[in-house]
């Protein structure tokens, strides 16, 4: 057992702090939950400090987030204060996370702090670029503009998640659901047919003996598929949550026939939009590129950024820097960007060339779903009719031999 102090909210919203007793930072933070309080940070005595509960209770979507900028932005129109903004935010969101978080905020604030530095507090709810854009209002005194452009940020990032999934979604779905009926009906179905074949002997064609011996294993290892079968989903997620394994899926992802194009506009749409979102904020480049780079999950956009950022800091233009990566950021971007600089236009230039690839991603989505929605009919009916050939024939042959 360990001992560890806390910091939390109640239900009414009011900080507490105090000492529990536990075998763990994740069964305190259980214990903190069963007495009606949200814990927001935990300290083992010795100094290790756990941020449990704000990064394993329940995530903040992003469509709270950009509902949460929208709101703030319309509070701070009105007159309303930074402060008591938080307090009527926290008893509108539903989401305990987040409203625990906002509380926290009204707290830092009320002590004096500003609304950025209280943000950092929390970097696993808001992003660098959240916090970066808040910072250069608050600095700027124009807080309400950088919450303007961050909503639009907001919801180009929701927009594109959104069509990227729902364009996933149906083949998943269908794949999945696949998978599934293959293994029911070769351990539950299957082998009650192939035991009239066997029955009765005879020499069976070829896709009959196919079948007979998959259904044979399938039945005979039932317990050993579904476990090797749940085994590789979990550890194939766990392997792709590792670096090795993000960027083994990123690089393959950029080279795989009809899927590279369209992951290369998916980050750079991203790049652009977040980079000229940050840029009409007032942020310096150099800062702009860095927390570009962090906002891109791809890390070999990422690694490309911040080795941009680097070298536009000492005197490079961004545009060259950008050219050595020609693999990820195509010629006609860097063209682009290069006449930006050139022009003292690089904001609307960025914004130009994110919302053009917006609409191409948009147009391809389509086009994928209408072309990966008879191919897997066709993949399903061609299963379907493999199965019924190797069945059927030998019922026929069957029904000959009685007669």
């Amino acid at each position: 057992m360990a001992k560890f102090h806390y910091t939390a909210v109640d239900k009414s919203g009011k900080r507490t702090e105090g000492n529990i007793v536990s075998s763990s930072a994740l069964s305190a933070g259980h214990d903190l939950k069963a007495q009606g309080l949200t814990p927001l940070s935990l300290v083992e005595d010795g100094g290790k400090k756990f941020s449990f509960s704000l990064s394993s209770l329940r995530s903040v979507p992003l469509i709270e987030k950009l509902t949460f900028v929208e709101n703030l932005e319309l509070m701070l129109k009105s007159g309303i204060p930074v402060s008591r903004s938080m307090r009527i935010l926290s008893k509108q969101t539903r989401n305990k996370r987040f409203s625990a978080v906002l509380d926290n905020l009204e707290q830092s604030v009320q002590n004096g702090s500003q609304l950025y530095e209280a943000m950092k507090n929390h970097p696993e709810v808001f992003s660098p670029i959240f916090i970066n854009m808040i910072k250069v209002g608050e600095l700027a005194g124009n807080l309400e503009t950088s919450l303007q452009q961050l909503g639009i940020q907001l919801e180009r990032e929701a927009d594109l998640r959104s069509r990227v999934r729902g364009a996933m979604m149906y083949p998943s779905v269908i794949v999945a659901a696949m998978i599934i009926i293959t293994v029911v009906m070769s351990i539950f179905v299957l082998p009650k047919l192939t035991s009239v074949f066997k029955e009765f002997g005879g020499d069976l064609p070829f896709a009959t003996k196919v079948v007979v011996a998959f259904s044979d294993f399938m039945a005979g290892h039932a317990v050993l598929v579904v476990a090797a079968m749940i085994g590789l989903v979990l550890g194939g997620i766990r392997f792709f949550k590792t670096t090795i394994g993000k960027e083994l899926v990123y690089r393959a992802s950029l080279v795989a026939p009809g899927i590279g194009p369209l992951v290369i506009k998916i980050n750079l749409a991203r790049f652009t939009r977040v980079l000229s979102s940050l840029l009409k904020s007032g942020i310096p480049i150099v800062e702009a590129l860095t927390v570009s780079g962090e906002s891109i999950p791809n890390t070999l956009y990422k690694q490309a950024i911040t080795d941009s950022a680097e070298r536009v800091k000492v005197g490079k233009n961004l545009t060259e820097v950008l050219a050595k990566h020609d693999k990820l950021f195509p010629y006609i971007v860097v063209q682009m960007l290069e006449v930006g600089e050139e022009t003292g236009n690089l904001e609307s230039i960025l914004e130009q060339i994110a919302t053009h690839f917006e609409t191409q991603i948009d147009a391809t989505l389509k086009n994928m779903s209408s072309i990966i929605e008879p191919l897997l009919l066709l993949v399903i009916g061609g299963a379907v009719g493999a199965l019924a050939y190797a069945l059927i024939i030998p019922i026929y042959n069957i029904g000959s031999t009685i007669q």
